[in-house]
């Protein structure tokens, strides 16, 4: 009997012990959580961030590189604090949306487009072909010539201007960047602020 009590004195012992590191580790481990939720909610304030001034960018490029990143835009939430999307999906989302950007800001692109021109007292739809250059400078002429204008980012959105007498030249250069025209200098119009 005393050997069996020995052996279950010296069990309760190895199982305090026991109990007394599960305890430490159990601290430490609750010593991390709350370290990792604040790095969280530090995490969660800058992606919200990044949303906000990703989202007020987009409204001043133009209509293609906006089409281009709506799948991921849309995905902003419109309450940061309510969003049922991962941190890592949120930031996911502003990566993609700035890569398409910066792609799209190194490159020269043609496209066709419909644009509302005003004739006369009324405005009517005329398919045009619009030049981008990255995204800060845009062009666009209609195929018979008549209607031309250049384009930029303004303060809150992308604004077109009508530049009817630089209809030629910009059709000149819509030309070469198809192919369809020997490449040459071409003086365009361009307003520097």
């Amino acid at each position: 009997v005393r050997e069996e009590i020995a052996s279950i004195r010296e069990r309760i012992d190895r199982t305090q012990e026991s109990i007394s590191e599960a305890d430490r580790t159990r601290e430490e481990l609750a010593g991390q959580a709350d370290r990792l939720r604040e790095s969280s909610e530090g995490l969660a304030e800058m992606v919200a961030g990044l949303e906000s001034r990703t989202a007020t960018l987009l409204e001043r490029l133009p209509d293609p590189i906006r089409e281009r990143v709506r799948p991921l835009s849309q995905r902003f939430p419109s309450d940061p604090a309510a969003s049922e999307l991962s941190l890592s999906a949120r930031f996911q989302n502003v990566i993609g949306v700035l890569n398409e950007l910066n792609k799209f800001h190194r490159e020269i692109s043609v496209t066709s487009e419909v644009r509302e021109i005003a004739i006369g007292s009324t405005t009517q739809p005329i398919e045009v072909a619009a030049v981008y250059i990255g995204v800060s400078l845009g062009f666009y002429a209609s195929s018979d010539g008549r209607f031309a204008g250049t384009g930029t980012a303004t303060d809150g959105a992308w604004t077109w201007t009508e530049r009817n007498e630089a209809a030629a030249e910009i059709q000149r250069a819509i030309a070469i960047l198809q192919g369809e025209a020997v490449a040459e200098f071409l003086p365009l119009p361009v307003t520097i602020d």
